[in-house]
């Protein structure tokens, strides 16, 4: 018989191909049943055989013997879903997306708002290495007895020795003086009073020789300092790599939106930078802290944004136009230059 007379047999788990003259009662093997797929299981409902793998279930042998089919078995229909139309008093209601409302971005304030010198905090690696260079390192900024006069008191903040009579170590503040919202304190230790007296008499935090000579502006030697910058969701911290800073001689401050540091560090060098922040910052939420190898400035972000970048190039000021001249002045102009003295 040739092959061209063969029909494809749609019995389940069937699937040969067979010559019809030759289809018998028992020609055919298969599932008379519907698969079924449940909890994982897989198999016939005719003959409750159940497996978790799926080709072990194609290749469940069938449980039924009869004649070989080239009618594809009918599938169930699903069961439609009916909907009713909505009855004369029922309202439908369908979703809306909430009405968020989008508040504009808060204006920039101006570059040259004024600026508030940020409280500074002296950490203990600095306190310690500031301690060791001075046993170390002569420094000439603490004065020469040839030069002194009895009596020159110390310029150490919060040291009220003089010259001749003090025979012990100098206690002073390392920090900076602070006068916010009625209190007063020192940067470096953070005891408060609304007492200008008892202010001035705290004593020092910090031990360390005597500055007899304080030094003066022009002194340091400008230089320049490598730094950097990351952000937290509500902070900018900016780093400022600069060794052994002077707590005394550094001051930062800050605007809403500009940031002006001033670093005296190592042998009489000086960093000053003055930036336009690329975001609107709080200053009064802001700090500074003193590092053994750099200073950390922690800016408090106005806005809960991202900063791509911390500063953005200052915008110039636009040059003013010369205002045309008038015929008359250029007439005038034009008489004066004559030399009359020929005439």
């Amino acid at each position: 018989m040739s092959q061209s007379k063969e029909l494809q047999c749609y019995n389940r788990g069937c699937g040969n191909k067979y010559n019809p003259e030759e289809n018998k009662q028992d020609s055919c093997t298969f599932h008379p049943g519907a698969p079924f797929f449940h909890d994982a299981y897989k198999g016939w409902s005719c003959c409750n055989k159940k497996t978790v793998d799926f080709t072990e279930f194609l290749n469940t042998k069938g449980c039924t013997k009869g004649f070989h089919s080239d009618v594809k078995p009918v599938e169930p229909e699903k069961p439609k879903k009916e909907s009713s139309p909505p009855s004369a008093g029922e309202q439908i209601f369908s979703p809306q997306a909430p009405n968020r409302k989008i508040e504009p971005p808060k204006p920039r304030p101006p570059f040259d708002t004024p600026m508030v010198l940020l409280p500074c905090t002296v950490s203990p690696s600095l306190s310690q290495a500031l301690k060791q260079r001075a046993s170390s390192v002569a420094d000439p900024s603490r004065g020469d007895a040839n030069q002194l006069v009895p009596g020159t008191s110390c310029k150490n903040g919060g040291c009220k020795e003089t010259y001749g009579d003090c025979s012990s170590e100098c206690r002073f503040h390392s920090g900076v003086p602070i006068f916010h919202e009625g209190m007063k304190y020192w940067s470096c230790c953070q005891r408060k009073t609304s007492d200008f007296s008892a202010f001035l008499a705290q004593e020092g935090c910090t031990t360390g020789d005597h500055l007899w000579i304080k030094k003066k502006e022009g002194d340091s030697k400008r230089t320049s300092c490598r730094y950097d910058w990351h952000q937290t969701g509500s902070h900018v911290i900016v780093a400022i790599y600069a060794k052994f800073a002077q707590p005394e001689l550094c001051r930062v401050e800050a605007g809403p939106i500009r940031l002006r540091p001033h670093i005296e560090f190592g042998d009489n060098q000086e960093f000053e930078v003055d930036l336009e922040l690329r975001g609107v910052i709080d200053p009064a939420a802001s700090s500074v802290q003193l590092m053994g190898t750099k200073v950390e400035i922690k800016l408090k972000k106005a806005e809960a944004m991202s900063w791509n970048v911390l500063s953005v190039p200052r915008a110039e000021p636009a040059p003013v136009a010369d205002t045309p001249k008038s015929d008359t002045e250029a007439v005038t102009q034009r008489v004066d230059a004559v030399d009359l003295s020929d005439l």
